[in-house]
């Protein structure tokens, strides 16, 4: 569970219903937070600086850190394609791939600034991401289909 003003991320025992323990990390901006389950690892993203950081399930420790895009609101991992997909709103949407133990930036795809607020439904192989309106266009839905 993310804790930013504690700057912490708490590990609970989804079994047990209590927290187990806390990784300190280095400062208060983390803020979209996903598990890749298979991998054993946990993805966090960072706002300042704007960093993707991959932990060790098993005791928190970094495995992988790489930049990002700025203000970012939602992360999820494609288990089929070994990536991560993170929308931000500073008008991006990052894609990487992990290979091993490095994660690389693949794509640094522009859509609007603001649309932060997004869903991955894998049963559909589709991110889903809200854009609000602006000066000519009406707020939608822009729906990205994951390629090969």
């Amino acid at each position: 569970m993310n804790v930013p003003k504690a700057r912490e991320i708490a590990v609970i025992d989804r079994f047990a219903g209590k927290q187990i323990a806390s990784w300190a990390v280095p400062n208060g901006s983390n803020f979209p937070m996903t598990l890749d389950e298979n991998s054993e690892r946990v993805i966090v993203s960072f706002r300042n600086p704007a960093q993707l950081r991959v932990l060790s399930m098993q005791d928190g420790r970094t495995i992988a850190a790489v930049d990002s895009c700025g203000d970012a609101d939602d992360l999820f991992v494609d288990e089929k394609r070994q990536r991560v997909y993170l929308t931000c709103g500073d008008g991006y949407l990052d894609v990487f791939e992990a290979q091993g133990d490095a994660y690389r930036r693949a794509a640094h795809i522009p859509t609007i600034s603001g649309a932060r607020t997004s869903l991955f439904v894998p049963e559909l192989d589709r991110l889903f991401l809200a854009v609000r309106a602006n000066p000519g266009a009406p707020a939608a839905v822009w729906v990205f289909h994951p390629t090969p």
